[in-house]
C-alpha cells in the first residue's frame, strides 16, 4: 500500500515510517501539519493515511480537521487516526459520510503491532476500525446533543404521529385522548425543542425535521 503519515512528533513519525515500510508498504509522504496532509493526499492519492489529531499551530484538532478536508477533496480517501486524544466533534464529521475507510485508534491502547497493521489494512480496504473508548465518547456526545432526549415517551409518540402527517385531531383519535391533551403535548414539544416561531405550521415542520434527524 501507498501510505501518507501525518504527525508532528518527529520520533513517532520516523518510527511509523519504519514500521510501515518494514511490513512491505511504501510511505509516499510524511508531514507534520494539517495543510501538508491535505496537499499530500490530493497529490499522491494514497491507499491509506495515518493521521495524528493534534498538530501545529494550535495543537488542538488540526489533524482531524485536515482529514475531514482531505475527504471532501478526495472523497472516500481512507484515514486512520492515531492519537492520544479523543476529539469527538470532528471524529463525528469524519464518520458522517458513511463511506467507510475510517479508523480511530488511541496510541496508548494499541498493544500489538499486528493489531495496528490489521487495522491499517482494514481501513485501506474501506472498513471502519474504532477503539471502544472512541465509540463510547461518540455515543455520549450523541445522547447529550440529541434534541429529542428531553421529550417524554408520550411526547415522542405524538411527534411520531406528527411526522406521519397527522393533524392534532387525528392524533387524538389514534391515541384515544382528547384534542386538548394532544395540543398540550404539542406545546410541550415546541417548548422543549426551542421552537418559538409564531406560525404553528412552521413549528410543526421544524419539529418533524428534528424527529427525523434524531
Amino acid at each position: 500500500m501507498r501510505v501518507v503519515i501525518a504527525d508532528d512528533a518527529v520520533l513517532l513519525r520516523e518510527g511509523l515510517i519504519r514500521l510501515v515500510e518494514e511490513n512491505g508498504h511504501t510511505v509516499v509522504a510524511a508531514v507534520g501539519d494539517g495543510p501538508s496532509l491535505v496537499s499530500a493526499i490530493v497529490e499522491h492519492r494514497p491507499e491509506v493515511s495515518i493521521v495524528d489529531v493534534r498538530m501545529p499551530p494550535t495543537h488542538t484538532d488540526e489533524g482531524l480537521r485536515a482529514a475531514v478536508e482531505a475527504r471532501s477533496k478526495v472523497p472516500g480517501t481512507p484515514i486512520l487516526v492515531l492519537s492520544q486524544y479523543v476529539e469527538v466533534s470532528y471524529a463525528d464529521d469524519l464518520l458522517a459520510d458513511r463511506a467507510g475507510g475510517v479508523g480511530y485508534l488511541l496510541k496508548d491502547r494499541v498493544s500489538q503491532i499486528a493489531e495496528f497493521l490489521d487495522g491499517l489494512r482494514r481501513v485501506a480496504a474501506g472498513g471502519t476500525v474504532l477503539d471502544p473508548e472512541v465509540v463510547g465518547q461518540l455515543l455520549v456526545r450523541r445522547r447529550r446533543d440529541d434534541p429529542l432526549s428531553s421529550l417524554t415517551p408520550r411526547e415522542r409518540e405524538v411527534l411520531r404521529f406528527m411526522a406521519e402527517g397527522m393533524s392534532n385531531a387525528a392524533i387524538a383519535r389514534k391515541m384515544v385522548v382528547t384534542d386538548g391533551a394532544v395540543e398540550k403535548h404539542v406545546r410541550n414539544i415546541f417548548t422543549k425543542l426551542d421552537l418559538h416561531q409564531d406560525e404553528e405550521q412552521h413549528r410543526r415542520v421544524l419539529a418533524v425535521l428534528a424527529y427525523l434527524q434524531g
